[in-house]
């Protein structure tokens, strides 16, 4: 029996690496939830809550979205929608002066010059009156208890964050909807999966809460879905996931809508995990550090070991049968691939070949955003959803 050589060994290195934080971490998960679970005391509470929205150019969606959350199944005097505006150029403004004037509850501001959705929340927050202040989208849709529902981990005192379960509505069914919606499954699976074992890592921003007291004013091109619940972690809290606090939200179908926007989250959260870098030590924070680092600094850089061990299969192909099995497999993936880009509308509804597409579609969009981060480049604007 011949010893690998280091080439094979740098091969079999890379692809497990590469896939390490799709399949091995949740495994690793699981495995410390079984020795080592700690679970959150969920209870009815009722503090007094206020909910923070940043909008641009939302007159399509901003009137459903607040009515959506004057009328969650929640105490009315305890209840409080503030919006941002910033620097709209429709009839956003119009809309929330109507919609102030209505109810009471409701309060918005014009934040100019344009400054982007994170300063739109240091001044949101820096006004609210809450206890507790939820996050909204200018276009996300609750279900009538989601904020009840999203408060009751606050009565255990030992967290200071909760994220809700997003769940992604696809009716036209696309290529990337589909794809996305499947991903989403992943990724709510896994975060109940985390608080089990301490804190989630990283959230989506559309249906999520914290402690008024622990919020830290963060800088314009800093991602909040990450260093928001990075904060919260740096003051020693946790940050949990509510799976009944429900958003539901539509998907974006057009390929280049998507793309777009998977760059821009990739882009910030390099930035974020640059600038949160101190919580990636293993001495300060023994079970977090390994939670973040799996979870998002190696999924982000996923691409690398998996673009190395995929050019290096081809050229180990005479080591012998394991390297030839997976460059078959190689080649249906991206004939799968292929099909879900390219080929006719009966054959790209095939699951398989969504799912691969949206794989390559999401690491082919950190490579991007890397890139990007590499040279210096930084996101603060934003578009709404569009596609």
């Amino acid at each position: 029996m011949t010893s690998a050589s280091p080439a094979e060994v740098l091969f079999w290195v890379c692809l497990l690496l590469g896939f390490y934080p799709y399949v091995g971490y949740p495994l690793s998960v699981a495995f410390v939830r079984l020795v080592r679970s700690r679970p959150v005391g969920f209870q009815p509470i009722t503090p007094s809550v206020t909910i923070v929205i940043s909008a641009y150019n939302e007159a399509a969606h901003i009137e459903a979205t607040v009515r959506n959350k004057l009328e969650q199944d929640y105490p009315r005097e305890l209840l409080q929608v503030m919006v941002a505006s910033d620097g709209s150029t429709d009839a956003t403004d119009a809309l929330l002066r109507k919609l102030a004037h209505e109810d009471s509850r409701v309060t918005f501001f014009r934040q100019e010059p344009r400054s982007g959705k994170t300063a739109a929340l240091n001044r949101l927050v820096e006004r609210a009156t809450g206890e507790i202040v939820v996050f909204s989208d200018a276009n996300s849709m609750y279900r009538p208890d989601t904020v009840r529902k999203l408060v009751m981990a606050f009565a255990d005192p030992a967290v200071g964050y909760v994220t809700g379960r997003m769940l992604y509505v696809d009716p036209q069914g696309s290529v990337v909807g589909d794809g996305c919606t499947a991903y989403m499954r992943y990724e709510n699976a896994l975060r109940q999966a985390e608080t089990r074992v301490g804190s989630v890592v990283g959230v989506d921003g559309g249906v999520d809460a914290v402690r008024r007291a622990l919020y830290r004013p963060m800088n314009a091109d800093q991602l909040p879905d990450l260093v928001l619940p990075l904060n919260v972690v740096e003051q020693r809290h946790r940050v949990v996931f509510a799976p009944e606090a429900v958003l539901e939200e539509e998907t974006l179908s057009s390929d280049s809508a998507e793309y777009q926007m998977r760059v821009r989250v990739a882009l910030r959260a390099f930035w974020a995990l640059s600038d949160k870098r101190a919580l990636l030590n293993p001495l300060k924070y023994p079970m977090f550090s390994w939670q973040l680092a799996s979870h998002k600094l190696l999924r982000y850089l996923s691409f690398v070991p998996l673009t190395v061990a995929a050019f290096m299969n081809w050229w180990l192909l005479p080591r012998g049968w394991p390297y030839g099995l997976l460059a078959a497999g190689q080649a249906v993936a991206a004939v799968l691939g292929l099909i879900a880009a390219l080929g006719p509308t009966r054959l790209r509804g095939f699951g398989p070949a969504r799912y691969v597409y949206y794989f390559v579609l999401l690491n082919w969009a950190s490579a991007v955003a890397f890139s990007r981060f590499l040279r210096g480049e930084k996101q603060v604007l934003w578009q709404p959803r569009t596609g």
